[in-house]
């Protein structure tokens, strides 16, 4: 009897623990006590607005009439906040963020997913930003490759008689770590319309 209540103490007291520390966001496997947030993710309509989707030009024409690919590119917001808002000791400078890299996947509603098949391969960059704790940075990127328009998908886009648009969300996420050198990781999405766009 005294065994068991011993046992059933013992549980209590690891239950007690592990309720503690899922209540502590910083002691939750969190690698860093800064948050990073994407606070908007826009892209360029065909007249060149901003908006809240890309709308990709498969192919162009220059002015003698030859067809040529470019990259599209969208700009991302950041925030920087501290994770225990809480904390009496406040923010410094070792709360900074630095965003080194971030990996662009596509996917497809109907879940037609083969990339080089479906949607374009995912891709890598490296980037080199940084983000104040308390405060807002805006940057621009490459959120599709010019080379991913040489390729299927969207290269059978580009043909004369291709009509339609290929839908697809692109996932960001972006990587980097606080000026402790601990990791720190966001994500954003946003909606790509791909077609060969009538040229102005």
């Amino acid at each position: 009897m005294k065994s068991l209540t011993m046992g059933l103490k013992g549980m209590a007291l690891a239950i007690g623990c592990l309720a503690l520390l899922s209540c502590n966001p910083l002691e939750n496997k969190t690698e860093s006590s800064s948050l990073l947030i994407v606070q908007n993710l826009t892209g360029v309509n065909t007249e060149g607005q901003e908006v809240s989707y890309l709308e990709s030009d498969v192919v162009r024409l220059d002015n003698a009439g030859n067809p040529f690919v470019t990259a599209d590119p969208a700009v991302v917001t950041f925030s920087a906040k501290l994770l225990d808002l809480t904390s009496s000791r406040g923010p410094s400078q070792y709360n900074d963020i630095i965003i080194d890299r971030y990996v662009v996947r596509y996917t497809r509603v109907e879940g037609k997913n083969q990339e080089g098949v479906d949607v374009p391969y995912a891709f890598e960059g490296s980037l080199s930003t940084m983000v104040q704790i308390n405060s807002v940075t805006e940057i621009s990127f490459p959120i599709v490759r010019a080379a991913a328009k040489l390729e299927p998908p969207l290269v059978n886009l580009a043909s004369t008689t291709a009509e339609g648009v290929l839908q697809v969300t692109a996932r960001v996420d972006f990587y980097g770590h606080d000026m402790m050198n601990k990791k720190i990781t966001a994500t954003g999405y946003l909606a790509i319309f791909f077609a060969n766009y009538a040229d102005k």
